[in-house]
């Protein structure tokens, strides 16, 4: 399909679209709630950008995370967080979660149910259950918000 066929699904569907910000209003709320911090929110909403190619959604979270404090370096590194001691504990739980309920298989284009368990005991090393819940929602809608902005063919969001 042809970009200029393309439709911008919020737009099509402004009621579903509600529905979804309502959706990441309460994800948002829980992780507050939770204790979990917007700067390692949006840390996890980068990764979950990345791994899922979101041009519109990086555009957006790469400059949130710096508002919220998140080090130049992480963002820069950032994909290679594994291998980098220069993320927390915290970080690393977080992005392992991000990471397990974002990426497929490519064998069988699924999530791996094995390894989000394994993200998720390694996140209550550090988290409490309250906490993991609140950071499975925000990679959820993140996830969500990426397909859909892909799905639209979003641009890029461009500041003066």
């Amino acid at each position: 399909m042809s970009s200029a066929h393309r439709p911008y699904l919020d737009k099509t569907h402004p009621a579903a679209y509600k529905a979804l910000i309502g959706v990441a209003q309460e994800a948002k709320k829980a992780c507050a709630d939770a204790g979990v911090g917007r700067d390692l929110v949006e840390l996890v909403n980068v990764r979950v950008s990345q791994l899922n190619g979101c041009p519109m959604c990086l555009s957006i979270h790469v400059p949130a995370a710096r508002k919220e404090g998140v080090d130049e370096v992480k963002l820069d590194i950032l994909p290679a967080w594994r291998d980098s001691k220069e993320f927390s504990p915290l970080e690393r739980a977080a992005l392992g979660l991000a990471e397990a309920l974002t990426s497929r298989s490519a064998v069988t284009g699924v999530i791996d149910g094995s390894g989000c368990e394994s993200a998720q005991d390694a996140a209550g090393e550090v988290f409490n259950t309250e906490q993991i819940a609140a950071l499975e929602w925000a990679v959820i809608v993140m996830n969500s918000f990426n397909r859909l902005s892909i799905a639209s063919g979003h641009p890029v969001l461009r500041r003066s």
